[in-house]
């Protein structure tokens, strides 16, 4: 036996014929090299297909009682248990128009009776390897879909770690809490997908593109951390010269994100959006925004969300040094900031989802715990020289 018969001695070849010695030939000649099954007719074939294991292979006759071979193919086709099962129709049936109607049935091939033996063997040999490459080719797909499936989950993490360790950081210096970054995710997600059908958005607001501004929304103050802590924990009024170092952060925030593009020596795509959240959320619709004064469409869609979801935020949060205020006082404030602070259909974006912003803030409210961590990094900036 030579080693192409140990390779397919495993396959199993399934023989269809209302004929018993027809069976028994095939049977014959097929047993030293293939498992043999057989069916004696159409409907017991059908059967035997419900079953695992499947066979590799059918040698199916056309012309029999009950279901004819066309019948039974065409089953087998409609099924994706078996419709990747090569057939062979075997069968006395040797007009052209016959065997074009079998191909187009979905057969792999057809012989003719009576049989020439190694015609038979060399076919059913053919088919076999074909459908062995086919497995092959199928498995390494799956697996390959698998792998870039747990590759991608891999990365997204590493993004959702980064984030989350970066904006850990800046909260340890901040005295906005970590429910400011998560409101201000949820409030930018809501807006996107308000705005994704709009003409104005829709070329940018994707399904991929709302996911990465929810990843990159808790970024947008990270150049906080490069502020001197007598001018970010400061309670009262900033003077002009503190003002000024204050708006630095934006800079300082974009920076720090593209050198950590720069070390990865890759454009990334949430890192993109990030860099833009930092640097002009503090733009205006007007141009009087900063650190640019750019204006209109010139901001970036993603910072335009940013700015109405932070200003909203700020103006209800409490903190130690202020009281928050009423989701409606900072709805109108919102209002009269349209076309001069905000870009007018953001604007108007917000104030159709006004009570989901609402809901957004209540589920994610600070607690005592919160402003009391505010309270002591307020009580240690005063202890300092």
């Amino acid at each position: 036996m030579d080693s192409t018969h140990d390779t397919y001695r495993a396959a199993t070849v399934l023989v269809v014929d209302d004929t018993p010695d027809n069976l028994m030939l095939m049977a014959d000649l097929l047993k030293d090299r293939y498992r043999v099954k057989a069916a004696n007719s159409g409907e017991k074939a059908l059967r035997l297909l419900q079953a695992d294991p499947l066979p590799d292979l059918i040698l199916l006759d056309i012309m029999m009682p009950g279901l004819s071979g066309h019948q039974v193919a065409e089953q087998l086709k409609l099924d994706p248990r078996t419709a990747d099962i090569p057939i062979i129709f075997l069968t006395s049936m040797a007009a052209m128009e016959d065997e074009i109607l079998g191909l187009k049935l979905g057969a792999v091939d057809y012989i003719t009776k009576p049989i020439s033996p190694p015609v038979v063997l060399a076919r059913v040999d053919t088919q076999l390897k074909i459908k062995a490459a086919a497995d092959f080719l199928r498995d390494q797909k799956e697996y390959l879909e698998k792998e870039v499936q747990r590759r991608t989950a891999e990365v997204m993490a590493i993004q959702d770690v980064t984030i989350q360790a970066m904006t850990s950081l800046a909260e340890t210096r901040d005295n906005e809490t970590g429910n400011h970054i998560r409101r201000t995710q949820h409030y930018v997600e809501l807006l996107a997908e308000l705005l994704r059908d709009h003409p104005r958005f829709r070329h940018f607001l994707n399904d991929e593109t709302i996911q990465l501004l929810f990843k990159s929304a808790p970024l947008h103050d990270i150049g906080k951390i490069g502020i001197p802590d007598y001018i970010l924990l400061k309670p009262g009024r900033l003077t002009p010269e503190e003002f000024e170092i204050m708006k630095t952060h934006t800079t300082r925030g974009r920076d720090a994100i593209q050198h950590a593009e720069d070390q990865l020596g890759i454009s990334v795509g949430f890192l993109r959006l990030a860099k833009e959240i930092a640097y002009s959320h503090q733009e205006k619709w007007d141009g009087s925004g900063y650190p640019e004064g750019l204006a209109a469409d010139d901001i970036p869609i993603s910072a335009r969300l940013m700015a109405v979801a932070d200003v909203y935020d700020a103006l209800i949060s409490r903190r130690v040094y202020k009281a928050g205020m009423s989701h409606e006082q900072a709805v109108e404030i919102i209002r009269q900031g349209r076309g001069a602070h905000f870009d007018p259909d953001v604007c108007d974006a917000f104030l159709s989802c006004q009570g989901q912003f609402r809901a957004i803030a209540e589920r994610y409210a600070d607690s005592d715990q919160d402003m009391a961590k505010q309270l002591a990094a307020l009580e240690h900036i005063a202890q300092e020289p």
